[in-house]
């Protein structure tokens, strides 16, 4: 793997995931060297990011921003070779969470189960249950009209077991890159294997869609059956928030 490129088409992939969604919502914002996405009413993207590392320089314009539209997560990319993270750490962010950028090589397509059936997201009310049931896999919602704006945008997938909706997905493609994105299994459904098999869907798709490499963003949850299925490792990203205390 060339992991410069891998690296950059990961940060790529989920950023312009982020301005996608947003922007049919005018929800997406340039304000150089920052961009953000905050939709109305949704936990997801409402991110605040940047491409090149930073200095304490630009702290004031990063809480301007913040203070503007309150809640912003901030994703750092562990890329820089520098320690502009603790620029965050001592002026009053923490840690929100930390996710481990990914990368696969698919080389053939893997065998499924015939338990599980894949809906793609195309009606409001496919929207609306992807909606309801996305925020009990992860702690945040994604509003139902940031899919009824990105139908064509992006691939939401409601999955269902015995007819009932257990999970979800979305796959969103840059390039030749496959972005895995929002693989989630409602808790009283998990430990079935269910979430592996969503993952094999997904690269099948990414295969399916002639894209040279798979990638995402794993949590600590969901690492050990990324790395099962043959993903490695390319780099850290932390996300901060600001202390509401402040």
């Amino acid at each position: 793997m060339k992991n410069i490129n891998l690296i950059k088409d990961n940060i790529d992939n989920l950023t312009t995931l982020w301005k996608t969604v947003a922007a049919p919502l005018l929800s997406y914002h340039q304000n150089a060297p920052f961009e953000y996405s905050q939709i109305k009413n949704s936990g997801w993207p409402n991110r605040l990011w940047f491409r090149e590392d930073i200095t304490e320089e630009n702290l004031p314009q990063i809480l301007e921003i913040i203070k503007n539209n309150p809640g912003l997560v901030i994703p750092y990319w562990d890329v820089f070779g520098s320690d502009s993270n603790e620029i965050f750490e001592k002026n009053g962010f923490k840690i929100r969470n930390q996710l481990v950028a990914m990368a696969l090589k698919p080389d053939k397509k893997l065998s499924l189960q015939s338990n599980l059936t894949f809906k793609r997201v195309l009606n409001e009310e496919d929207a609306k249950t992807w909606s309801d049931i996305y925020p009990l896999s992860f702690n945040y919602i994604i509003s139902k009209e940031t899919l009824v704006h990105n139908y064509e945008n992006v691939k939401f997938y409601l999955v269902h077991f015995d007819e009932k909706p257990i999970g979800t997905l979305t796959l969103f493609q840059t390039g030749n890159i496959m972005g895995i994105h929002g693989v989630g299994v409602i808790p009283e459904m998990r430990k079935r294997g269910f979430a592996e098999e969503i993952m094999k869907f997904a690269i099948n798709k990414a295969i399916d869609a002639d894209t040279e490499y798979a990638q995402l963003q794993a949590s600590a949850l969901g690492k050990n059956i990324y790395t099962r299925l043959g993903f490695k490792d390319l780099f850290l990203i932390t996300n901060y928030a600001l202390n509401s205390n402040i």
